[in-house]
């Protein structure tokens, strides 16, 4: 099942809503949803949030294989905190395989492309095609990349599935507030190889 609503009309309701009202609204829609993560910067703050609104919810994370001691350390504790319903997806191929083919190419080499493929997008769809859900909960804010710019609180992917991004609006200080007033952790030493810059997309959000 598709979620068929009016965006437009949607959007500008939510506009100035909280996000606790935006994820009470969208989870009376499916019972088919997940929620993404990369244990980045920010993640406790949609993790905890759901730890409340729906703690059996599938929790998706595509672990690169690449990631800094840090995000491990952080992913630990937020798994221990929120007794996480972890979902995690990996390359098919050994991170030995693949810097053996490709060496560990940088954004602007011919080999990135095909990095970015095999340690993010084909376990990303791996797990939406075993999952199937109609909502996807994501943490994607205004500001940040291009592309999300264009973007709202609430979109589709391209298989129209309903993105709902109920921090959409919420600037890094609102975030840090909300971290220190919830006694949450922050991954400050975060990295995406994928991505590179903080102003680019790693891929999955294109889908």
């Amino acid at each position: 099942m598709k979620i068929g609503i009016d965006l437009e009309y949607y959007n500008n309701l939510f506009r100035h809503k909280e996000p606790d009202e935006i994820i009470d609204w969208a989870l009376k829609l499916s019972e088919k949803r997940i929620v993404t993560t990369s244990f980045g910067k920010y993640s406790a703050v949609l993790l905890s949030t759901f730890s409340r609104k729906d703690p059996d919810i599938d929790v998706i994370y595509c672990d690169t294989g690449y990631n800094l001691p840090e995000t491990y350390i952080h992913a630990d504790y937020l798994l221990s905190r929120f007794n996480l319903n972890l979902n995690t997806y990996v390359p098919l191929q050994t991170k030995a395989f693949i810097e053996h083919r490709l060496g560990f190419p940088r954004v602007e080499e011919p080999g990135h492309k095909e990095f970015t493929e095999i340690v993010k997008l084909e376990p990303f769809r791996r797990a939406l095609k075993e999952h199937s859900p109609d909502i996807w909960f994501t943490n994607i804010r205004v500001r940040k990349t291009e592309y999300r710019d264009s973007k709202d609180i609430l979109s589709l992917s391209k298989d129209g599935i309903l993105k709902v991004s109920p921090f959409y609006y919420w600037s890094d200080e609102d975030l840090d507030k909300y971290l220190k007033q919830n006694h949450l952790p922050k991954n400050t030493n975060y990295y995406d190889p994928v991505k590179a810059l903080e102003a680019r997309e790693c891929g999955i959000h294109l889908q």
